[in-house]
């Protein structure tokens, strides 16, 4: 039986390794449950966002590596149970020096440049705090934008507060700020995506995954790529 998984790049969740490979939390997360399943071969597409869900859904590959669960693309592709619970977070120079903490605080500086890739929640989530148009950048993927953050071309980059510390971390002059939670709101969930109508290779995934997230070698690989406690207990039997 072989099952072929898109991906993109980005750290920690999903990248291509210096041997070429796809590497990542949710790569080897999808490699257990496969395997589990019966599953002997295992084919990666790495893919820009953009082309997740349409490519999904035409049968180029049988499934894509976890993204935000949102109704909107709920209407186009079918979701797994949730894998982990993600709040965001910007990444920006050292210091700081614009005090962007928060999609508001970008709305408030006429002068701030926010990177965000295209179809991900975060421009949602700027726009509804009153980021204008004018303030926002798009990039392809996570290293465009990077590279042009550390140019000076923006401000902050808009991603997980997850994925955003490994960035931080392979760049000194680079930090992450992660935007505080409130006490009545919930983070975003992410899961596997399938072409709708797919439904066998659908339940198989969710019952294995039903039977190993929260099990001591999920929590023990997760914690590998700085997914911890906070990410994965809110998603546990849901």
């Amino acid at each position: 039986m072989k099952v072929r998984i898109a991906y993109i790049e980005e750290p920690p969740f999903y990248w291509t390794g210096k041997d070429r490979a796809a590497t990542g939390a949710d790569i080897e997360l999808a490699e257990v449950v496969l395997r589990a399943m019966g599953v002997s071969t295992i084919e990666h597409h790495l893919a820009s966002f953009e082309e997740l869900l349409p490519g999904v859904q035409e049968g180029r590959w049988d499934m894509n590596v976890p993204i935000f669960a949102t109704a909107e693309r709920a209407k186009h592709v079918a979701f797994s149970v949730p894998v982990w619970s993600l709040g965001d977070g910007f990444v920006v120079h050292q210091g700081n020096p614009k005090a962007l903490t928060s999609y508001e605080a970008v709305a408030a500086r006429s002068d701030a440049r926010l990177g965000i890739i295209p179809g991900q929640i975060q421009l949602g989530s700027a726009k509804s705090a009153g980021v204008s148009d004018g303030q926002v950048v798009m990039f392809k993927d996570q290293p465009e934008a990077v590279a042009a953050l550390l140019a000076g071309k923006v401000d902050a980059f808009a991603a997980t507060a997850v994925g955003n510390r490994v960035i931080a971390d392979t760049h000194a002059e680079l930090e992450a700020v992660a935007h505080e939670i409130g006490e009545n709101s919930s983070t975003p969930v992410g899961a596997f995506s399938f072409r709708i109508g797919n439904d066998r290779l659908l339940h198989d995934v969710n019952r294995k995954l039903s039977e190993y997230l929260g099990s001591a070698d999920h929590r023990s690989r997760m914690a590998k790529y700085g997914i911890m406690k906070t990410e994965i207990d809110s998603v546990i039997g849901r």
